[in-house]
């Protein structure tokens, strides 16, 4: 089995990569990633990249064609990965997390490849605060990056068949502890707040919904969708992954953190516009048809984990929204020294270091 991951070198990715390396230890894992996120490295012993049998450096956008030689499954994780990241970057959004993942799938096809698993996300429900919502419930994305999930899984749909599984997974907002860990989604934001500060800011009024899900589990969904049966779902499936007992206000998620880091200070902007990014989920699908692979690392034990991560690190930044470990902020200082350019393509400056 030859597995080709994209974003390898991202949040997710080496936590999926470690899991398939000891599920699969005479599988080939290649990764293909641009390096955006090298350095945003924790307190690891050792590159997650040790774990994979190839790295490729390479943009979404111009694939080399090495890179789906022999390969049996394809797990797309690479894009530009959040809302702050792709108002401020919408075109090339669209371009590397549309365009390029369904062009991604085509060569795959073409080069024989059987499955094909695209991370997507609970966000293309937008505001759904009424009522949890279903694989069939009506789309309503509000931001570039949950346009462009929707505009993806169009896209994909056409191209599955009897030799070609495809199985986009509708992942709950991610958390939890990473070797390149990020800090811009809002229980880690909570986390790293309590620990630097003991102060836990919410930038909205605390009110709106979000489904959450451990990268730990974030992988073993990818692990059963690589290899289920196409009976098992179909030959297209979009389903949303996570647990009905995960949805929860923002609010409480910072009550949930200050139980296991004591006197921590909780801070409600009352007077924030209203997030309209609000939505409950059914995760009965998933459920149904991955009952071996249901979330298993709840939000208690998240919480200790990054707690204890963090710590580990010595982490002490009560002005981490400014530092490394929040993308946005990565993306526009690599821009504005020059090694990205406007379509976050690297300059020819990389290029003469013999970086890429």
């Amino acid at each position: 089995m030859k597995i080709l991951i994209t974003g390898n070198m991202g949040y997710v990715g080496p936590c999926l990569v470690r899991h398939l390396r000891n599920r699969y230890p005479d599988a080939v894992l290649v990764g293909l990633d641009m390096g955006y996120f090298a350095n945003c490295l924790t307190a690891e012993t050792m590159l997650p990249e040790c774990r994979v049998d190839l790295q490729f450096f390479s943009d979404m956008r111009h694939l080399p064609a090495e890179s789906l030689k022999d390969v049996d499954a394809v797990v797309h994780l690479a894009a530009i990965s959040n809302d702050p990241m792709g108002n401020t970057f919408e075109d090339v959004t669209y371009d590397i997390n549309f365009h390029s993942s369904v062009e991604l799938a085509r060569q795959a096809k073409a080069a024989g490849a059987k499955a094909f698993v695209y991370a997507s996300s609970c966000s293309m429900y937008g505001s759904a605060e009424d009522s949890a919502r279903d694989e069939n419930s009506p789309l309503n994305p509000l931001t570039a990056y949950a346009k462009s999930k929707v505009s993806s899984e169009i896209g994909l749909k056409p191209l599955s068949d009897d030799a070609f599984k495809i199985t986009s997974l509708r992942f709950s907002t991610a958390c939890g502890m990473s070797e390149r860990l990020r800090l811009d989604l809002v229980l880690n934001d909570f986390v790293a707040g309590a620990v630097a500060s003991k102060k836990i800011t919410i930038l909205s009024d605390g009110s709106p919904w979000r489904p959450l899900i451990n990268i730990n589990d974030m992988a073993r969904a990818i692990d059963w969708a690589l290899f289920r049966e196409p009976a098992n779902g179909g030959n297209f499936l979009a389903v949303n992954v996570g647990s009905d007992e995960w949805n929860y206000q923002v609010k409480d998620l910072a009550e949930a953190v200050a139980k296991v880091i004591p006197e921590v200070e909780i801070s409600i902007n009352a007077d924030a516009q209203p997030d309209k990014r609000s939505y409950r989920v059914n995760f009965d699908l998933f459920k149904t048809l991955a009952p071996d692979h249901q979330p298993q690392v709840d939000v208690i034990t998240t919480v200790k984990a990054l707690k204890h991560g963090l710590e580990t690190m010595g982490f002490k930044d009560s002005n981490f929204r400014q530092s490394r470990f929040m993308r946005l902020r990565v993306l526009t200082d690599l821009r504005d020294t020059g090694l990205l350019n406007d379509r976050l393509e690297w300059t020819h400056k990389i290029k003469k270091q013999g970086g890429f």
